[in-house]
């Protein structure tokens, strides 16, 4: 098991470093973390430390010491995208969770015309903030330093607009009339970014699928089976880590 990861502000270089506060007191109270275990700690954005803990202390503060070297992870390449369409109740957190323990580099909430859920003034917001805590839980989770990122919310017209500065864009969708290519053999670039649209679970609607394609957006397909618009993201992340290499 490769040591905990958690989050600081700065990522300290040192003797020592006390972890306090939230961080401290999972890591005291609910870790349970003891003189001599390893930890990471880490600002999200790449820059990290391993260090040793030296001691805990009360219930939320945390020793660690020889916290020496501050590593910096450099950003993946090529990076991956996905433009997610809000999903109904709590399966958009289940989405981003997911994305993010598997390794998506970005991930864009999308307004788009079939959703059921619409995030609209206070309730957007929290629903945003929901979807960047967990992104972060997620990135711990899954001992990463380099935490996915969660864009703002996109209207139909921004999300066009981003896909055509992509050196690949896609738009999961599949029915009769309209197949689509397989993602599993579509050409990939190898540097530059890769974004990926996962439309709601009414699908991405003939006029969304007109701009994107106008936009430069190929229309593909995972696999013979429909998956939900909570768990293709994921599958689809997985798929194009490991055909770029990401996961060799």
């Amino acid at each position: 098991m490769t040591a905990p990861v958690f989050v600081v502000d700065e990522v300290p270089g040192g003797p020592q470093f006390v972890l306090d506060g939230p961080e401290g007191r999972h890591a005291v109270s609910v870790k349970r973390l003891r003189t001599g275990e390893d930890v990471v700690l880490t600002d999200g954005r790449g820059r990290w430390a391993e260090g040793v803990v030296m001691t805990a202390e009360g219930k939320d503060r945390l020793v660690v010491a020889d916290l020496h070297v501050v590593h910096e992870e450099p950003p993946p390449v090529p990076r991956i995208t996905v433009v997610q369409a809000l999903p109904k109740g709590d399966r958009g957190e289940l989405a981003v969770e997911t994305m993010s323990e598997t390794g998506v580099d970005a991930i864009v909430p999308w307004a788009a015309s079939r959703c059921i859920t619409q995030w609209k003034g206070e309730r957007g917001l929290k629903a945003l903030a929901k979807w960047r805590a967990t992104a972060r839980e997620a990135g711990k989770q899954s001992r990463r330093v380099r935490f996915a990122e969660v864009a703002d919310a996109m209207t139909t017209k921004q999300v066009a607009a981003f896909l055509a500065k992509a050196e690949f864009a896609a738009v999961l969708h599949e029915d009769r009339g309209y197949p689509g290519e397989p993602l599993a053999t579509v050409e990939l670039p190898v540097a530059g970014s890769i974004v990926l649209v996962v439309g709601p679970e009414g699908g991405v609607s003939p006029e969304e699928l007109s701009m994107f394609t106008e936009a430069g957006a190929r229309a593909c397909r995972l696999g013979r089976s429909v998956l939900r618009t909570s768990t293709a993201g994921t599958a689809a992340v997985a798929l194009l880590l490991g055909r770029t290499g990401r996961w060799s």
